[in-house]
């Protein structure tokens, strides 16, 4: 028997999502099941993204809050389940072009190579979200985890820059709160003033 601390209802909580996403593929025909999941997939890809980044200005706001402390603990189920989606999202881009050219030829466009970049920053992210590699990394694998940050930009420039331009609000209503909360973080951090030493 499952214990509720288990992360395996994490993963599953975590997989929900790809259900109806399935399903709308399933419902539809020809091109449009491809249409039908390629936008969800990306989506779900940023909004887990953004949920483990926000872990560290959550517990800074809410000192003591067991919420914070536990999606800190939990972080990198939502890191690498982001990456999954994302991957998900890049597949069905490709299946969707359908040739080698038509891809090349994509790739000059601001919001896809935007798209692309991050989507490798994703990659060692991903990679080494393990235990182990926490262990043999040491310090190299948080200054390799910073890359988060270079990562939700791009994403948020990637979806903002869709249908030109047209996606600037869903992508701002996004990643709002996480830019409230790191510039909140960024200041009680550097820019806050002190009591001076007696």
């Amino acid at each position: 028997m499952l214990s509720r601390y288990s992360p395996y209802w994490l993963w599953a909580l975590l997989a929900l999502p790809g259900l109806p996403i399935t399903m709308g593929m399933i419902n539809a025909t020809g091109g449009e099941a491809i249409h039908a999941a390629l936008h969800p997939t990306g989506e779900f890809a940023a909004r887990f993204m953004i949920i483990g980044m926000l872990a560290s200005p959550l517990a800074l706001v809410f000192k003591g809050w067991r919420g914070p402390r536990w999606l800190q603990k939990t972080r990198r189920y939502f890191g690498v389940a982001a990456f999954f989606y994302a991957l998900a999202h890049t597949v069905l881009y490709l299946i969707d072009l359908g040739t080698v050219e038509k891809v090349m030829a994509d790739v000059p466009k601001f919001y896809i190579w935007t798209g692309w970049i991050a989507f490798g920053i994703f990659v060692p992210l991903a990679v080494t979200s393990s235990d182990y590699f926490v262990r043999k990394m040491g310090r190299r694998w948080k200054t390799l985890q910073r890359t988060t940050y270079a990562a939700a930009v791009l994403t948020l420039l990637h979806w903002a820059a869709l249908h030109e331009w047209g996606g600037i609000g869903p992508a701002l209503v996004h990643f709002g709160p996480l830019g409230v909360l790191e510039a909140y973080r960024l200041w009680y951090w550097y820019l806050r003033p002190r009591p001076h030493a007696a």
